[in-house]
């Protein structure tokens, strides 16, 4: 929606210069370009009718006096367009609220691979749904003694962690309301389906293998067993590895009811890299998705509407 404001210095805000021209929540257009690293700080006041459409921009028209970090003369900005930054939290909040009568209390299922911020994602919808919110590896974690899932595949082996993760997730099947952040390998038993389907609702985080490698490599190896038949540095062992478990569990995420694409919401919101998305705005885009799920004829039957 566009609308022409007054604005006045009232709501100062420092922007730094090198962020000029980048558009991950909006852009400003400026009659001269500040110097290398130099502060300009600007303030717009304004009043914006309330959003009601999905769309997670607003484009204005304004303009707007500014004076440097320095305090030389002000001077004015050229009229030109800005994305304003829209409330996170309410956009969330409203979308919870749209989604929660087609959930009808069925619970909420993360998969995907390692790293792709299922507990992340996961404690933000039960939040707002006021769901309650489970590690499936934490559980398992809990049922081992405390044992971390690195020990528990090294005394164990995988076959023994999978065995428990079953195990997990037939519990939490008779319960409702509940978000669920799954190990990166819970799609590849067919019964674990059956459980989290049972009175679940299933939610891909499809993250592009480079973005997660450097997530991982960031955060270190250790923590992950399945990276450890890998060889080189953090990053390439982890990308090597994600590439063969995309291969091979590729088909089992694509049967989840809803997917949620990292490289769609970047591209919808304007950002480069998909790392610069908060959890928040993939939590938005989770519901969304499982709300195109629900309100089409197969999901609004599961969820008993």
């Amino acid at each position: 929606m566009e609308a022409g404001v007054a604005c006045k210095l009232k709501y100062p805000t420092w922007i730094e210069s090198e962020r000029f021209g980048r558009k991950p929540a909006g852009s400003l257009w400026f009659g001269r370009i500040p110097k290398q690293g130099h502060k300009v700080r600007v303030a717009v006041s304004a009043h914006f009718p309330l959003q009601t459409s999905s769309n997670r921009q607003r484009s204005v028209t304004f303009e707007v006096p500014c004076s440097s970090y320095n305090n030389f003369s002000a001077s004015t900005v050229e009229t030109g367009s800005v994305h304003a930054p829209y409330d996170e939290s309410l956009m969330l909040k409203n979308k919870s609220l749209e989604v929660e009568p087609y959930l009808n209390g069925h619970s909420i299922y993360l998969v995907g691979l390692m790293g792709s911020g299922k507990t992340t994602v996961g404690k933000i919808l039960s939040h707002v749904l006021t769901y309650s919110f489970y590690d499936s590896d934490a559980l398992i974690e809990q049922e081992v003694n405390g044992m971390s899932v690195a020990e528990i595949f090294k005394h164990h082996g995988e076959s023994f962690f999978r065995k428990k993760e079953t195990e997990i997730l037939q519990k939490l099947s008779s319960k409702k309301q509940l978000v669920v952040s799954t190990g990166g390998g819970a799609v590849v038993r067919d019964v674990n389906w059956d459980y989290m389907q049972k009175k679940g609702i299933v939610v891909w985080l499809d993250v592009p293998l480079e973005a997660l490698a450097r997530r991982i490599a960031a955060v270190g190896t250790h923590s992950r067993p399945l990276l450890h038949y890998e060889h080189g540095d953090p990053y390439t062992k982890a990308l090597k590895r994600l590439s063969y478990l995309l291969e091979q569990r590729g088909k089992n995420y694509a049967k989840a009811n809803a997917r949620v694409s990292l490289e769609e919401i970047a591209g919808k919101l304007g950002y480069e890299d998909v790392s610069d998305l908060t959890p928040t705005e993939i939590a938005i885009e989770a519901l969304e998705q499982i709300e195109v799920y629900l309100k089409e004829e197969g999901g609004m039957a599961i969820a008993g509407v």
